[in-house]
């Protein structure tokens, strides 16, 4: 009797010290735990729709929209990384202010009521410099990237600890109330284990056992990563996990998709790369529909790369075709498109968190997957076309639906069709570049002179050049390699149609090269061939022939082994066609001098700017450094700034790196990779800013044009054949009801928030053609199409049009499938409308 009084009041002693440990903040039972279905956030299952979105490649003021705009689009969970050497630059000096503010971006997603997976890395790739281990880093003694190496371990433990315990000290984790929910350690260490052999499968398990050490209180990732630690739980990176990942590795975790790339990342001399709302759309669908219960869209929004921090070639824009894009606008169709997704499995959360699953064979390439609760209404079922080009038309349960090809259809209480992923009425819309025609006016350029150093001018001397980034340190792009050559008359070629030829071979990503203080060229290389030639002819002379080599790199990598052994530079130099032969230079008295003398002095700045003398700027030279000042365009329009007239370089606002830009570099369509540069408005004053450019071959920056943006084009072209709108559904009792008064498909228009729509530029129903901006009518063309439109939607913010013959006066063109196009302008709502 007495043991059993002891045990009652034991029990109640841990009882209160549980609630001692839950903040006043926390709801139900505390934290993340998990089991083969889905994450179990304190107490409640979740399906979990998550976006990237990295903190340090969009300014503090653009995040509370950017993380409104996500919850719109019905994400519930933000994704981030964190950035070790935008943290840590210099070993035990940080920086967490300005974009660097992890904690305050972190309060901004759970301010907004989102989750929070945090992937501290701290090796991240990320295309990001270095995947974003700190350049000191490789430095430390005996230093190993990513393998069971002492030094690597110390550090890596060390910043991951940093991290943790700031996230701990701020109540963020949800065992403590907050949002942060998974936390990510090391990041798809699958691909180099392999060349680590003992040591990789030793520091995978060090590493998990480290993270699960620090009791966070919520689960640990990692991604792509088949031998996961038990307590760490392994998750898919790619576009179609479904069908490529094998799920992870233990039979209590969930299935996660950390990494569903809604593009691929741009690299200078490539086009932009797209991938299909349709796609994304599949894939989803078809994950959550395989027992999948999380996914995150890499990247949500990708955002801008300012200053060095862009790996080896990659653009300064970053994922620019993500839901948002790199300004903060909605990118249709992929915006709305996956939000009717999310919408669409969010009215089947019961049936997948709660039911068994079974699959039935529809035929080659066919399948449907039903889940259900015996004894209960609760039932969905996925009737999948995993065929890439052949649609179908699939009898489940006495009734026939039509799948298009690579598609899948969701069946409410297993029979009533709300949603196929490729018949989807998102609307559509174009961004703009509009010139700021006053900010464009009476700018006065002024230039300074990059001066070319010899020898003499040089701060350490050695008789072969020094590797790059030795000296470089990631401190700067470029680095100076200097030497000479004595000639006598009798060395030099005796026919005049004879000339010395220099050639360079560098394993930098680019050389100038200047003889006697003369530009004769450059060279640049390419993201699958970073090393340089050059070879051509230049005017030497008897005597001294002073040559500087300008060398740089465009990013540090980001992938692979052995990145702390990654070398860049000068290798060999010779010159040719000397009456004494070939003379190899390799190995000459070097000089060399780290950096530009502009960026010691910060002349991109207003105090810096001071400390050279400016002079009228002339015709296009090599090495040198524009600035004039602007206003700030009218308005809160983001702002890109046109560099088509420039070559390569860096550009400054205010002291701000907008980041690198490389306008000359063109892709087969003969265009530049990147020609508009994002600057924030934040980093502007009403008037008088500062705007200074280092080109470093040549170019004319009076063709320079700042422009405002706007997505103020908007599309749709939505079919008859097309399923209502997905708002027209909803669970109620377990079943699958409708709530719109007309259940037919409807062409759907929304503009901004603070705009409405003011002009009506094409419509027609019928059988048009083409797409957003170049649409034509068809041979069946109802002539009142544009006056319909009009009538629902001039001055309204949005408007819904059902495609359906009586609302376009009746049955003509008979046997023909209708369609409704349109294309819309957005605007400012005229006084007279708003009174």
């Amino acid at each position: 009797m007495w043991s059993s009084h002891i045990m009652f009041l034991l029990k109640l002693v841990c009882l209160f010290a549980l609630a001692a440990t839950v903040p006043a903040k926390g709801k139900g039972r505390p934290g993340v735990t998990y089991d083969a279905k889905s994450l179990i956030i304190n107490g409640k299952r979740e399906l979990i729709f998550s976006g990237s979105i990295h903190y340090a490649r969009s300014t503090p003021q653009m995040w509370p929209d950017l993380i409104a705009q996500a919850k719109a689009g019905g994400l519930n969970c933000i994704q981030t990384y964190t950035f070790w050497n935008g943290h840590e630059p210099v070993e035990g000096q940080y920086n967490f202010e300005g974009r660097y503010d992890l904690v305050k971006f972190i309060k901004e997603v759970d301010k907004q009521g989102l989750y929070v997976t945090l992937r501290i890395g701290p090796f991240i790739q990320a295309e990001w410099n270095h995947g974003g281990l700190p350049f000191w880093l490789r430095e430390v003694e005996n230093m190993t990237f990513r393998t069971d190496n002492e030094p690597f371990k110390y550090h890596m433990k060390r910043y991951t600890k940093k991290i943790v315990s700031m996230m701990q000290r701020e109540n963020l984790y949800a065992s403590q109330g907050g949002p942060i929910i998974l936390t990510q350690i090391e990041n798809e260490y699958d691909t180099i284990m392999r060349a680590f052999k003992n040591k990789g499968t030793s520091y995978i398990h060090w590493a998990g056992k480290m993270a699960v050490s620090l009791k966070t209180g919520v689960p640990w990732i990692m991604c792509k990563q088949k031998n996961a630690p038990d307590q760490v739980i392994s998750a898919c990176n790619g576009r179609h996990c479904a069908d490529t990942f094998s799920g992870p590795n233990g039979p209590n975790k969930p299935t996660l998709w950390t990494e569903n790339w809604t593009q691929q990342f741009t690299i200078f001399g490539d086009p932009l790369s797209i991938r299909s709302s349709e796609d994304i759309a599949y894939a989803v669908t078809r994950f959550f529909s395989k027992n999948g219960s999380h996914v995150n869209y890499y990247m949500y929004h990708g955002g801008t790369n300012f200053g060095r921090t862009a790996a080896a070639f990659v653009t300064t824009v970053y994922y620019d075709d993500a839901p948002l894009d790199e300004f903060g606008f909605p990118k249709e169709p992929k915006y709305s498109h996956l939000r009717d997704v999310h919408q669409a499995l969010n009215l089947c959360k019961k049936a997948l968190l709660s039911g068994t699953s079974s699959i039935q064979n529809l035929g080659k390439n066919l399948e449907a997957i039903i889940y259900g609760k015996p004894g209960s209404d609760v039932c969905v079922a996925f009737l999948e076309n995993i065929d890439k080009r052949i649609p179908a038309t699939v009898t489940f349960k006495g009734t026939k639906y039509y799948l298009p090809a690579r598609s899948v259809s969701i069946l409410g209480d297993c029979k009533t069709l709300f949603f196929n992923t490729h018949q989807v009425s998102a609307q559509h819309n174009l961004r703009r570049y509009q010139p700021a025609e006053e900010t464009n006016k009476n700018w006065e350029w002024q230039m300074y002179q990059e001066k070319v150093p010899t020898v003499e001018d040089s701060t350490i001397n050695k008789d072969s050049p020094i590797e790059h980034n030795v000296l470089a340190k990631d401190t700067t792009d470029y680095v100076w390699f200097l030497t000479t050559l004595e000639l006598d008359d009798d060395d030099l070629p005796w026919r005049s149609d004879v000339s010395p030829v220099l050639e360079v071979q560098s394993l930098g990503h680019g050389v100038v090269v200047f003889v006697n203080n003369a530009f004769v060229g450059s060279v640049y290389g390419k993201k699958d061939k970073q090393s340089c030639y050059f070879k051509d002819e230049v005017p030497l002379k008897t005597g001294k022939n002073d040559i500087a080599l300008l060398g740089m790199t465009i990013g540090l990598p980001d992938s692979g082994v052995y990145l702390e052994k990654r070398f860049a530079g000068v290798r060999y130099l010779s010159v040719k066609g000397l009456n004494t032969g070939t003379l190899d230079m390799s190995e000459n008295l070097w000089g060399h001098k780290v950096g530009l003398e502009g960026e010691s002095l910060r002349i991109f700045t207003e105090k810096g700017a001071k400390k050279v003398k400016w002079s009228r700027a002339q015709a296009s030279q090599p090495l040198t450094w524009y600035k004039t000042y602007f206003d700030a365009p009218h308005g809160d329009r983001p702002i890109a700034v046109d560099l088509r007239g420039m070559s390569k370089g860096q550009l400054w606002v205010n002291g701000e790196s907008i980041g690198r830009y490389w306008s000359s570099n063109f892709h087969a369509s003969h265009k530049p990779t990147q020609a508009m540069y994002h600057v924030p408005r934040s980093f502007l004053k009403p008037t008088n800013n500062l705007l200074v450019i280092f080109e470093e071959t040549g170019g004319k920056p009076e063709k320079i044009r700042f422009t405002n943006v706007d997505r103020d084009t908007i599309c749709s072209y939505v079919t008859e054949f097309h399923p209502p709108p997905i708002d027209s559904w909803e669970i109620k009792d377990d079943k699958i009801q409708a709530v719109a008064e007309v259940m037919k498909p409807h062409s759907q228009l929304k503009c901004p928030e603070d705009k409405v729509i003011t002009l009506v530029e094409f419509a027609s129903f019928g059988d048009p053609e083409g797409v957003c901006g170049h649409y034509t009518p068809g041979k069946c063309d109802y002539q009142n199409s544009k006056s319909v439109v009009e009538k629902f939607c001039l001055g309204k913010n949005t408007c819904k049009i059902p495609i359906q013959i009586e609302t376009f006066g009746g049955e003509k063109c008979k046997g023909t499938g209708k369609g409704l196009a349109i294309q819309a302008k957005c605007g400012e709502q005229q006084k007279s409308q708003k009174a």
